[in-house]
Order: structure tokens, then sequence, then C-alpha cells
């Protein structure tokens, strides 16, 4: 144990190791997040047209599942020949991963459409919010609390993703994998692990506050019982 860990200092103590784990870190989290926003967007259109028709909502129910289920080292291969660009080019990654973000999150913003009260959305209505108003300035905003843990599941999916994307030579910390597998060089690894577990528990603790900050009524309702037990 004590030889692993001398072994992993050194590889550390490296200068040169230690840039390439900060850019390796750096095109992981810009891999990863980049997919996430787009998905989200792409997720909360597809929603709104599900939640206006029950037909639309379950094609898109089945063609979710049904993206989801394709092996992810297929699709980053499958792309280049979709979008006409190269083999080892990181923007492959990031148009399967949109892919699955959106295929992942479309079944949570239904749910969590259909979450929001009725009565409040009868009382949007009545003081004249309709359509993408109503959708974008009551709807929305509600339906948070429910949508952010499917937000979250996807976050650490793509995170995890990433690195697979290593296999066909694109960035991110999944480079360290393959490189220590192929020296049988062990340090990169563990260091690949940790980052990667660090990373996504960070994103997942900034997502968690970013649900706190859009929902303060939540807040509100859960200290309001204990303000009163108190008085």
């Amino acid at each position: 144990m004590g030889g692993f860990f001398g072994e992993l200092g050194r590889y550390l103590s490296s200068v040169h190791n230690r840039g390439e784990i900060l850019g390796d870190l750096g095109e992981h989290v810009y891999l990863a997040l980049v997919p996430l926003v787009v998905g989200i967007v792409l997720a909360i259109l597809l929603g709104w047209l599900g939640h206006s028709s029950r037909g639309v909502r379950s094609v898109l129910l089945v063609l979710s599942n049904l993206l989801y289920t394709i092996p992810s080292l297929a699709l980053f291969v499958v792309i280049p020949g979709i979008i006409g660009t190269k083999i080892l080019d990181s923007v492959n990654v990031i148009v399967a991963l949109t892919i699955y973000t959106t295929a992942l999150l479309v079944r949570p913003v239904l749910d969590a459409l259909e979450a929001v009260p009725p009565h409040i959305v009868a009382a949007a209505t009545a003081v004249g919010y309709r359509g993408p108003r109503r959708f974008f300035g009551v709807e929305l905003p509600l339906s948070v609390p429910v949508l952010a843990a499917g937000v979250r599941v996807a976050s650490v999916s793509n995170i995890s993703l990433v690195s697979v994307g290593a296999l066909i030579g694109t960035g991110g910390l999944g480079v360290l994998f393959t490189d220590g597998f192929q020296r049988e060089y062990f340090s990169p690894i563990v260091v690949g692990i940790v980052l990667t577990l660090v990373l996504a528990l960070v994103v997942d603790l900034l997502l968690v506050l970013l649900r706190n900050v859009l929902t303060p009524w939540e807040r509100a309702s859960r200290s309001t019982p204990g303000e009163e037990v108190a008085g």
C-alpha cells in the first residue's frame, strides 16, 4: 500500500502530469455540461408540446426510451457519419450526450408539469396568463422542484458517459483511464476515478443550490411550521 501511495505521489508531483490532468478535467466539464444545458432546453420545449397533447406525449415517451437504449459507444461512432464530422471531433460527444440528456429528461419534464396543481393553472389563466406566457411564467417555475431531480440524474449520467468518449480518442478524464490501462500504470486511473466522483458531487451540489435559489417558496414553506411552533 505504501508503494502505491508513493507512486501516486510521484505521479502527481510532476508539473507535466498536473497540467495534463487539469486540461482533461476542464475538457470533461465542457463535454459534460454543454450537453446538459442544451438537453434541458430541448427537453423543456418537447415537454411543453407533450403536455399540451396526449398523443404527442405518448410518441415522445416511446422515442425517448428508444434513444436512451442506444449504446453510447455506438452512438459516438455513428454520429460522425450523420453530421459529417471527424471521428475524433469532440462535437460527436456533445451531440451524443445532448441526445441522451434530452431523452432522459423528457419524462421528468412531463411529470413535473403534471405535478403543478390544476387550480393554480386555472387561476393563472383567469388573470390573463395563456400559452407560452403561462408556461414560462407559472407552470415551468412551479415544476422546478420535480424537474430538478431529473436534471441531477442527467448530470451524473453525462459526467460518467464522457469517459466513454476516450475510447474513440476524445478528451476528458477518460484519457487517464485509457492511458493507465495501456501502460499498466494505476496512478492516472485512480486520479481519474477520484476526479470524476468529485466532479459529479460538486455539480450535484451546485444544482441543489440552484434549485433552492429558483424555488424560494419551498424554503418558506419549510420554515413556516418551525416558526409557528417557536411562537
